[in-house]
């Protein structure tokens, strides 16, 4: 007979995994590796939003082609987004899975658009004063990220909620923005979105270990597991429930 696991002792576990593998070690294995080696806010921005998108298959894979894109960004990530001639942009030559050059080559035009005429990264994912959940920031960066020209191939690489995607990719790039703690694994750079609205990164090792925790009842990596799971990690701690990221993350990986 399978055993049930109350509340309390979920929590127990979480908080105990939590701690164990939010550290400075995480870091050296993760991509959030590549947005630490700058310690300008534009530059952390940039560079961890490009590593963030390409941030699906095999992590080795993931760290050395952000770690590609930087190079070609001459490892001045924020500065070659405004001052990168037309002739340094059509240069460029990269592929990342699905994602290729002339993906790249748009993402960071639309920067450029968003620095210089939408305020930031930061002021386009700001929130509504009384949103709980940051789908709408999601669903409102998108649109602001394709208003200029773009191929319609390059809109795949943005997820978005309104189509029920869970946005792994983004979730995990504003919990490197917004969390702030002790241990500096996230930058808590942001100061406009609160960690209390901030969605879990579902991939598939925080599903798979959400699913055997009875954190969630459905197997679908979508927006209604996540809120689900969200749901269950803000009774936990409603002021900073992604922190539990780092425990599901690190139970899946070490299975």
């Amino acid at each position: 007979m399978k055993r049930v696991i109350s509340d309390n002792d979920l929590k127990n576990l979480l908080d105990e995994k939590f701690l164990e593998y939010n550290t400075p070690n995480f870091i050296d294995s993760d991509p959030v590796q590549i947005p630490h080696r700058f310690t300008e806010k534009n530059d952390i921005e940039v560079s961890a939003f490009l590593t963030s998108i390409i941030s699906w298959g095999n992590r080795k894979m993931i760290i050395n082609n952000a770690d590609k894109m930087m190079k070609i960004m001459g490892d001045s990530p924020f500065d070659f987004v405004i001052n990168a001639s037309e002739k340094n942009i059509e240069s460029i030559s990269f592929v990342h899975r699905t994602f290729n050059s002339d993906d790249f080559k748009f993402f960071i035009m639309s920067l450029k658009n968003i620095y210089l005429n939408h305020g930031g990264l930061e002021n386009t994912f700001s929130p509504k004063k009384d949103d709980q959940w940051v789908f709408n920031s999601i669903t409102k960066f998108k649109k602001i990220f394709f208003s200029i020209d773009h191929m319609r191939r390059t809109t795949k690489h943005i997820s978005d909620p309104v189509k029920r995607s869970a946005c792994k990719r983004i979730n995990m790039f504003l919990r490197w923005m917004v969390r702030k703690d002790k241990n500096g694994v996230d930058f808590g750079i942001w100061k406009k979105i609160l960690p209390s609205i901030l969605s879990c990164p579902l991939d598939t090792h925080t599903l798979r270990i959400s699913k055997a925790l009875n954190l969630i009842s459905r197997s679908q990596n979508d927006i209604k597991t996540l809120i689900q799971l969200d749901e269950k990690l803000r009774h936990f701690d409603p002021i900073d429930p992604v922190k539990y990221d780092y425990a599901l993350f690190g139970l899946g990986v070490d299975k």
